[in-house]
């Protein structure tokens, strides 16, 4: 009898062909699903008759009240080697297997500078002026001798890191491990926390989620930011605090905010970001590369082959 396995939130509708699903039939039935549930009780629903789900990265929650709703759910394949949304104990607990992914490291750096590049110089609303007929609207701003401010030196922010002194920034960068040695090395300078936010001409975000950085960037660290400087995240939207950003935004007292990620995700329609003219928006582009994917989901093809061979590769928890 196959296995029933549910692939989530495909939406550009390209999982099924960014790897080889049809190498697992016959023991193997597979769905892509391309719309997001935000309801619990409805993903439940969906994926009551499942045996297996593949999850990209934190696009649907895996919480611990879910599992009790899923009697046949034996298997969790989360994109990525780490997945905060699912609650590992809960999966265990149950003895659901949870396991990952690799994915490319420098597909969020890049869009980093697209956003950053994308801000400084009008780029979209000169796209958009120029399709209405309109020519040079706004006046840029060049990064040549500007202070790039990097929260979290780790693999994503060093990569940042070194486009920003090739473009011939001043590169500072703060977080609670970083020593001035580490920082040294990637010919950065280690700054505090205070004055990263007070020199920076464009700040930008590369930390994991975590206890000790939800709401890292609050009111307190955005008055003390110049009202020339950009705040740019592709991290996780809660390490800023969404009200805190929002009211700066408003009453303009930085330039503006660039944000792929946000606290919920899809940003909903009528979302106060949109409305504003300060805020760059993008939907979490930062892994959405065809590399990212093709890499992904095969990756989770021979998760699901080892798993049918009573063997477990890339473990996020270990069941007795």
């Amino acid at each position: 009898m196959a296995i029933r396995v549910a692939i989530l939130d495909d939406y550009q509708r390209v999982a099924l062909r960014m790897a080889n699903w049809r190498g697992l039939e016959p023991e193997v039935e597979v769905v892509a699903f391309p719309d997001h549930l935000d309801s619990m009780d409805a993903v439940a629903a969906r994926l009551r008759p499942f045996d297996a789900v593949v999850l990209m990265r934190e696009r649907t929650p895996f919480p611990a009240a879910i599992f009790p709703k899923l009697p046949h759910l034996k298997l969790i394949v989360t994109t990525g080697h780490r997945n905060a949304s699912i609650d590992l104990d809960a999966a265990t607990h149950h003895k659901v297997q949870v396991c990952g992914t690799p994915t490319l490291p420098y597909p969020t750096a890049e869009l980093t500078w697209g956003l950053i590049l994308s801000a400084f110089r009008h780029i979209p609303a000169e796209i958009k002026a120029t399709h209405e007929g309109r020519w040079q609207t706004t006046l840029g701003t060049g990064l040549l001798g500007k202070t790039l401010g990097v929260l979290g030196l780790g693999r994503l922010g060093a990569q940042v890191a070194k486009v920003g002194l090739a473009f011939g920034m001043e590169v500072i960068a703060w977080s609670q491990n970083l020593t001035a040695e580490r920082a040294a090395e990637q010919g950065v300078t280690r700054v505090e926390k205070a004055e990263l936010f007070a020199r920076s001409d464009v700040l930008t975000i590369h930390m994991q989620l975590s206890e000790r950085t939800e709401s890292l960037v609050g009111d307190a660290e955005l008055r003390g930011m110049k009202h020339s400087a950009w705040l740019v995240n592709t991290s996780r939207g809660p390490i800023i605090d969404e009200k805190a950003l929002l009211q700066a935004l408003r009453e303009r007292r930085i330039a503006g905010a660039a944000l792929d990620v946000f606290d919920q995700e899809p940003l909903p329609a009528h979302h106060p970001f949109l409305a504003l003219d300060n805020a760059l928006v993008t939907p979490h582009l930062g892994y959405v590369t065809e590399e990212n994917y093709l890499q992904a989901y095969a990756v989770a093809v021979e998760d699901i082959r080892a798993f049918l061979q009573g063997k477990v590769l890339n473990p996020l928890n270990k069941l007795a």
